[in-house]
């Protein structure tokens, strides 16, 4: 059975990586999206994330990485997903996963398995991480693969 993690990934965090790991466990093979919006630039460009995440799996065979934009659950029809993966770190994400997860098994007739976060990484988001880094704080060690610091950042020594 295969599963679409899906998210921008901006960066990719250790707690994603988390979440890679252990859908491992559940699915046979797992394709790791990046969804884009062209009109909303990120602070790595998709072709870092792309790499870096790729990378990263390299010698994964069961993990393919690929970049898409539009809805995810479209990308998931058409890469042959049975399943939608998320990742819940606090109650707020259930209740916005939900009803995300509501809409796609109507809609799109695609069902969504949610993965609890490790609560050593529940703290971990992408948007805290780039908060670290834009005020100079080394956020490296919650960055899960090889992201090269945004231009214009400097970390404090």
């Amino acid at each position: 059975m295969k599963a679409l993690f899906a998210g921008s990934f901006d960066p990719f965090t250790v707690g994603h990586a988390d979440i890679v790991e252990r859908a491992l466990q559940i699915f046979d093979s797992l394709v790791i999206g990046i969804g884009f919006n062209e009109h909303k630039p990120g602070e790595w460009t998709v072709s870092q994330r792309l790499k870096a995440i790729k990378d990263l799996y390299a010698s994964n065979p069961e993990i393919r990485v690929e970049a898409y934009s539009g809805l995810t659950s479209v990308f998931a029809k058409e890469i042959g997903a049975d399943i939608l993966i998320r990742g819940i770190r606090t109650v707020q994400d259930f209740e916005y996963e939900r009803n995300l997860a509501d809409i796609n098994r109507e809609v799109f007739n695609i069902d969504t398995t949610f993965l609890v976060s490790n609560p050593k990484l529940a703290f971990i988001s992408s948007s805290m991480v780039r908060e670290l880094l834009h005020n100079g704080f080394d956020a490296t060690q919650y960055i899960a693969g090889d992201f090269p610091l945004p231009k214009g950042i400097s970390i404090k020594q």
